[in-house]
């Protein structure tokens, strides 16, 4: 974070800016659940004008940015946010709001849903990671899984779903994770901790989820934001407790094959791979070796060449040119460009089926070769 801090201080002030502002509300969150006066009396330091929040159980909280407690009615907002299911969080700044109010209050919110009371809200929480990995294992028997998922308050007849998230570099994944599951606004208790250098949530479905997966809800969080584009996450299926390490398993392996090319490739769901789980199994050498996978690293090397990588993968991904555009924000004519670039480092003609097939396979292929050939995430 530090690192990025510097980078985007000597090319925008502004961007800068908005960097600590996040880094600000991912540190009170490292910690765990943040108390609303804390996360109230934070923010108005943060930004230099009165804060105040009526949390979802009642009461009102305002703080000066002098951190003292500010009597009666709250003022006029110059920015507000509600919080669900009730409540909401404002900022009473004269003059109208300032240029980051909006990014902080969104932070804000996020943070006071987290550290909500857990009866009133299935917001996703810090847990204590032995736990979590405790129920991931293959080794511990079924008993001390069991007494680990009861610690996370986690039931045990109802079916679970594992989440491998990676984050950006300098990002600590299990702070992404809480915030981008907070930003889902999923009806399923979720419970996250950072295993190794991967950040893994055990979601169980709620009344309203009808145990669907949470991959649409993943990409619409991350849809729009720019600065979360380095987040890569796989969903694993949902199985019985007692085998989730099969469905971290198969998260893990979804991972492998998520890309930071926009929230369509961010968020893979296992269930929808199909046969292309198969390609993970293939050794790391012989995706190395495969003349498509080499191809395309080359192409990656030159000049222009992840555009075209861009491009080969949207359009792999819709199936149309106009379609890939679009998805891209760019005209259709510098799209069929980097096309072009792709179909001649590859020696296939993309508008044949027998050409896009192969595309898409060494494209999958590359993927998974880019994962490196230990780590799966």
């Amino acid at each position: 974070m530090k690192g990025l801090l510097q980078r985007l201080s000597a090319l925008d002030a502004d961007a800068a800016a908005a960097v600590r502002v996040i880094a600000h509300y991912q540190a009170l969150l490292h910690a765990g659940p943040v108390d609303p006066a804390v996360l109230t009396r934070a923010t108005a330091g943060l930004l230099g004008c009165p804060a105040g929040m009526e949390p979802a159980d009642g009461g009102r909280l305002r703080f000066g940015p002098d951190g003292r407690a500010l009597p009666g009615a709250a003022g006029r907002a110059s920015g507000q946010m509600e919080l669900r299911p009730s409540g909401r969080v404002w900022l009473e700044r004269a003059g109208g709001a300032g240029p980051l109010d909006a990014l902080a209050l969104e932070w804000m919110a996020l943070a006071a849903r987290v550290s909500g009371p857990s009866e009133t809200l299935a917001s996703p929480r810090a847990a204590d990671p032995a736990l979590v990995e405790r129920v991931l294992s293959t080794r511990d028997d079924a008993r001390e899984r069991a007494h680990a998922m009861r610690r996370l308050g986690l039931r045990p007849d109802v079916p679970l779903r594992a989440l491998a998230l990676a984050a950006g570099p300098g990002d600590d994944p299990g702070v992404v994770a809480v915030t981008l599951l907070a930003r889902c606004g999923l009806a399923t208790p979720a419970r996250v901790a950072t295993v190794g250098a991967l950040a893994a949530a055990l979601l169980q479905p709620g009344a309203s989820d009808h145990g669907g997966s949470p991959a649409p809800a993943l990409r619409a969080a991350l849809t729009g934001r720019g600065g979360e584009g380095a987040v890569r996450c796989g969903v694993g299926d949902a199985v019985p407790p007692e085998s989730a390490a099969e469905s971290w398993a198969r998260a893990t392996t979804a991972l492998r094959f998520a890309d930071a090319g926009g929230p369509d490739e961010q968020v893979v769901d296992h269930t929808t791979l199909g046969p292309l789980t198969l390609l993970a199994e293939v050794p790391w050498e012989r995706l190395r070796a495969e003349p498509g996978v080499r191809a395309l690293t080359a192409l990656a090397e030159r000049d222009g060449g992840r555009g075209a990588l861009a491009a080969l993968s949207a359009y792999c991904r819709t199936g149309s040119l106009r379609r890939a555009a679009a998805s891209l924000h760019l005209h259709h004519s510098s799209v069929a460009g980097r096309l072009a670039a792709a179909e001649a480092a590859l020696g296939w003609r993309l508008h044949q089926p027998d050409g896009l097939l192969r595309a898409q396979l060494a494209l999958w292929a590359w993927r998974l070769h880019n994962r490196g050939p230990f780590a799966p995430g």
